[in-house]
């Protein structure tokens, strides 16, 4: 098989899920090395996936290595260029739903351990501390529209002098992994910031068919406010970008 942006999407997004979702099972199920390690355990572990699953998207043949939808949809209006999104978010689903089968499997003897549904769900998708639709849509809303804001912004430095203080080559996914960290530690409290459909999507499919012992419903209720409000806000983040002439 050769590389390519499907395939690179796809083992990408895998690995973004692996380690994002990994970090929320260390820390949450019950008896794992992590466990109650805490936000900042957790927020650091999905920064590091995320320029983790950059460089592996890079690899496997993504030069954009979008790991996400709404990143996706973001530069499509943005560039006003929508080819990119029939091959990127099938990968970026499909690598979602798998990671989050990994992580099932890295905590197997863990899930029975661990009694409370609810922080079995968190293992693989968002909740709201404070259920609130408006309130919730608009967190990962805002969160969205930074995040496009940040990684366009990252890519504009990159296209600058190093000498006259833009990015070296090299160095842009440990700046986006940086961002993410960033979103979780500022915005993160209120929903969990999904800021990615697939993200929550695709482990929420799999939470739904896999064997957890005890693992209660997949609150399919919510399931949709991770998946539109990132987006609403990657288009709002786009046209207000391309507004500016970026």
């Amino acid at each position: 098989m050769q590389p390519s942006p499907f395939l690179g999407e796809l083992v990408g997004t895998m690995v973004l899920i692996l380690l994002g979702n990994g970090v929320v099972a260390n820390v949450v199920l019950k008896k794992t090395k992590g466990s109650q390690g805490g936000w900042i355990v957790i927020t650091a572990g999905w920064g590091f996936a995320v320029m983790i699953g950059i460089f592996v998207a890079n690899a496997f043949g993504s030069a954009a290595a979008h790991l996400n939808p709404a990143v996706t949809v973001g530069f499509a209006f943005l560039r006003r260029d929508f080819s990119q999104i029939a091959t990127y978010v099938p990968a970026q689903l499909i690598g979602a739903f798998l990671g989050a089968v990994l992580v099932w499997l890295q905590y197997l003897p863990h899930w029975k351990e661990t009694e409370d549904a609810g922080s079995k769900l968190a293992c693989f998708s968002t909740d709201p501390a404070v259920r609130s639709t408006g309130a919730n849509f608009m967190s990962e809303f805002i969160a969205t529209i930074l995040l496009i804001v940040g990684v366009v912004a990252i890519g504009y430095a990159g296209t600058s002098d190093p000498d006259k203080g833009g990015i070296p080559s090299g160095v842009a996914p440990y700046l986006v992994g940086m961002l993410v960290w960033s979103i979780g530690l500022s915005l993160g409290g209120t929903t969990g910031y999904a800021i990615n459909p697939v993200r929550d999507l695709g482990p929420r499919i799999a939470h739904a068919i896999l064997p957890i012992p005890n693992k209660g419903g997949s609150d399919w209720g919510y399931g949709w406010i991770p998946v539109v409000a990132p987006i609403a806000g990657a288009i709002v983040g786009g046209i207000i970008l391309r507004s500016f002439n970026f």
